[in-house]
């Protein structure tokens, strides 16, 4: 293995990703042979990682996983915190240090990613790929054809990471009923379609994520999760190879 960032190491062992690896790193709670280690420390061959006190091995091909998880309402997407009211009561019992790929509201619902393969997550994160995620939205207000094009066409939000207005990239809509209709989105940016929704003058009732690229939802029950194998994990890895 040639060196690599240690931030990346950690990552390839399925610990997190390697913007909370970086985090871990500045809390001191990173090891590189006994020392302390530093935001830029490379590993090398022979070296040993440890993560809070614990080993840190890179995952061999076989042991990285996927899984799907239906979030309920009211978890955040992070593995634990203090409320409880992360994702770990829901990977324990696969006894796998797994992390979700993005983020879902705590107020939303649906499908969230989880693994071990740190570049996969990397992937599918990564801006600017095209990757799809669908959403069913149902709002406090009948929709209009009128608003269902703005939305599609674009749409002027606030962007928390920038701190400015920015127009949403086009998307795809499509209505469902009165209240409530489809969006497919290539962006993901913070509360993304709540946003959307209130520059129209509309509040969301329930968002739930349905679809990740080629990953559904389908019947999936609320805090229930099932494990991406065959055909349909190799779909995703090779959309992911085919955007790198």
């Amino acid at each position: 293995m040639e060196s690599i960032r240690i931030n990346k190491y950690i990552s390839m062992c399925g610990i997190c990703s390697r913007r909370e690896a970086d985090r871990l790193i500045e809390q001191g709670l990173v090891t590189i042979d006994g020392r302390t280690a530093g935001c830029g420390d490379k590993v090398a061959d022979g070296q040993e990682v440890k993560v809070r006190g614990r080993k840190a091995e890179i995952i061999s091909g076989d042991s990285l996983k996927v899984y799907a998880l239906n979030k309920p309402v009211g978890i955040i997407s992070s593995m634990s915190d203090e409320q409880g009211e992360g994702l770990q009561r829901f990977v324990g019992k696969t006894g796998l240090r797994l992390y979700p790929v993005g983020r879902l509201d705590k107020d939303s619902q649906g499908l969230v990613l989880l693994t071990n393969d740190g570049a996969l997550a990397k992937g599918i994160m990564k801006a600017g790929e095209g990757h799809e995620k669908e959403y069913i939205v149902s709002v406090d207000n009948e929709i209009t054809e009128e608003d269902l094009k703005a939305l599609e066409s674009g749409v002027m939000i606030y962007n928390k990471a920038t701190d400015d207005m920015v127009r949403t990239v086009p998307c795809r809509c499509k209505r469902i009923s009165r209240y409530t209709f489809s969006i497919v989105l290539i962006q993901g940016l913070n509360r993304q379609i709540r946003r959307m929704c209130e520059s129209l003058g509309y509040s969301v009732v329930t968002l739930t994520r349905t679809r990740i690229m080629n990953i559904r939802l389908e019947n999936l029950q609320s805090g229930e999760m099932r494990e991406i194998t065959g055909s349909e994990l190799d779909e995703l890895r090779k959309s992911v190879r085919s955007n790198g």
